[in-house]
């Protein structure tokens, strides 16, 4: 039996030296760290859901214009961004690294124009008498939800910006492989998906009557 146990674990194709998991450690990292900022994130929209349906005042403030027509050319651009994210990935397999940083260029572009429309739109609501903590029907936690769950967002796209932008700049100097690349498309995928529940639960419940 001790015979047949070690004879199992000698012809295992894992010899100690890659991965158990027939994954490199860089993926497998990012995997890991996603697993824990979907939980994070599901924590945040979940308890965003139960004070917006225990609070029968719960603001609308998001106008179909400009509000929903923003939120909407900022999903555009995301989705749009991964397109140019999976072309990236593609290009950089292909060994093609100058086609590779192009679309990795372009897809950092869409990460900052999100963000300028993401920041107008704040600017608006500020004006409007918004903000964290506070809003003008009185109900505070509005604001602080809102404002907490697109601020972590929009962090998490800054953040993918600049990782990006290295990743732009070290693999057109043969610096990283195109593993690298594909790594830092995980993220970037995440973000994206993150957008589309955060699109629908708070911006197209709650479209000012």
């Amino acid at each position: 039996m001790h015979e047949t146990k070690t004879d199992a674990a000698m012809s295992s194709p894992w010899s100690g030296g890659g991965s158990p998991f027939a994954i490199n450690s860089k993926k497998f990292g990012m995997w890991l760290f996603l697993v824990s900022d979907t939980l994070t994130f599901a924590a945040l929209l979940l308890t965003y859901s139960y004070l917006r349906l225990a609070n029968p005042d719960w603001p609308r403030p998001f106008e179909f214009s400009p509000a929903i027509i923003n939120a909407t050319v900022m999903t555009v651009i995301l989705l749009g961004s991964s397109l140019t994210m999976v072309l990236a990935v593609a290009a950089a397999h292909a060994n093609n690294r100058a086609k590779a940083v192009r679309y990795i260029l372009l897809t950092a572009l869409g990460g900052v124009l999100f963000d300028i429309l993401h920041i107008r739109e704040w600017f608006h609501l500020f004006a409007e008498g918004y903000g964290p903590g506070k809003s003008p029907e009185g109900v505070p936690l509005f604001g602080s939800a809102f404002f907490g769950i697109t601020g972590m967002h929009m962090a998490h796209v800054t953040i993918g910006v600049v990782y990006l932008l290295i990743m732009a700049y070290g693999f057109g100097k043969d610096k990283f492989t195109s593993d690298d690349v594909e790594v830092s498309g995980l993220y970037w995928h995440f973000v994206d998906l993150v957008w589309m529940f955060v699109f629908p639960m708070i911006y197209l419940m709650s479209i000012k009557l």
